[in-house]
């Protein structure tokens, strides 16, 4: 009854379907182990009517018109401009260190030139840029380093800064103007219902099936479409044949509370003594307006779902050997951050199906269909 199988129903396996059964007319049965679609970016209602991100706060931005173009068919759009401040030495200061972050944390009056010149000052010249303490220190400073980055990378992690690729600190910028923004992305802003009304559009097509709560690799070869599109972990796929690949995991704690808010952004980070690395209060990202609030509490963890690949070389070169297998394989395509083992943000997963699917389609012929 369908011609694809489509295993994962998050950002991936929802783009990679839609376009399957619009564009092609294919025939497209979706399936996912969860209870729910929308993979890691699922959102829901809690007991109290507080809509919630269930896998931590899931912020949308990107400086793709085409990506906008594309989920603007599923989705309207509320605008917001995400702000992070840190919990550092009892102070609440921006995150990504700005111009006010080091006035504050240091009692002084810099103007813009002056900021750039206390960064420049205390910058120490590292020979070859190739971890993640690397990056930080030869832009900012041992001090701030280990303010801000540290502790965060280590509970995070798992590992010390020193121990990661430069990819994981690379990606946070240092400014010394007082933009607050966490992203400077030119289109930032979340679905207007939420990210499961999205997908539910995304999915809602005569030609697709959705089937949850679904290991799509356990399903006997004669219930199992020939084609398939796989999002999960490359090495699950293969039975781990050349062992696991790491992740790293995230563990939740969601908590309601009797007030309409708690804190003065979307989210605080805690970079030094707490257990959990970050505090998301959602209303501030929904703009959900409601006399309760709920908090969000992250906890890295070792054990879990995976989330993040840690990159570290022996990770890749393993990775690497999973590839070569994958690209054997006649009829299955790998899309994904699981799939390709890589950290993607969410507009990236949406560009990589969007351009997987234009080779796929470029690569087989579509099936001709009788009408009824």
């Amino acid at each position: 009854m369908h011609d694809w199988i489509v295993v994962g129903a998050g950002f991936a396996g929802a783009v990679m379907a839609e376009r399957l059964a619009s564009v092609r007319g294919d025939r497209v049965l979706v399936v996912d182990k969860r209870n729910h679609i929308g993979g890691n970016a699922h959102d829901r209602l809690n007991a109290d009517g507080l809509l919630y991100h269930c896998y931590g706060p899931h912020i949308f931005h990107t400086n793709s018109d085409a990506i906008v173009r594309y989920l603007s068919q599923f989705t309207g759009w509320r605008p917001y401009e995400h702000r992070v401040l840190a919990a550092v030495d009892g102070l609440l200061v921006p995150i990504p260190i700005n111009r006010t972050t080091i006035n504050m944390l240091y009692g002084l009056d810099l103007d813009e030139a002056g900021a750039a010149a206390f960064l420049a000052a205390r910058a120490e010249p590292v020979d070859t840029v190739e971890t993640s303490e690397d990056v930080v220190v030869a832009a900012i400073g041992r001090e701030l380093y280990e303010k801000f980055f540290r502790g965060y990378t280590r509970k995070q992690w798992g590992l010390d800064p020193s121990e990661l690729n430069r990819s994981v600190t690379a990606r946070i910028p240092t400014r010394t103007n007082d933009d607050d923004r966490y992203f400077t992305d030119s289109f930032q802003a979340m679905p207007s219902a939420g990210y499961s009304a999205m997908f539910a559009r995304m999915l809602y097509h005569p030609l697709i099936s959705v089937q949850l709560e679904t290991d799509g690799l356990a399903l006997p070869a004669d219930q199992r479409p020939a084609r398939m599109i796989y999002t999960g972990p490359i090495d699950a796929y293969f039975n781990h044949v050349h062992g696991v690949l790491p992740y790293r995991s995230l563990q939740f704690r969601h908590v309601t509370l009797g007030q309409p808010q708690f804190q003065a952004v979307g989210t605080v980070n805690y970079p030094q003594d707490q257990d959990y690395t970050r505090i998301t209060e959602v209303k501030h990202i929904t703009g959900q307006v409601h006399p309760l609030t709920t908090l969000t509490y992250e906890y890295p963890s070792a054990e879990g779902d995976p989330y993040y690949p840690i990159p570290r070389p022996e990770n890749e070169a393993l990775f690497k050997r999973y590839e070569a297998l994958a690209k054997a394989e006649a009829d299955t395509w790998f899309v994904g951050r699981l799939a390709t083992y890589r950290y993607y943000n969410m507009d990236q997963v949406v560009g990589q199906a969007l351009a997987s699917f234009q080779r796929l389609d470029a690569a087989l012929p579509r099936t001709p269909r009788i009408a009824a």
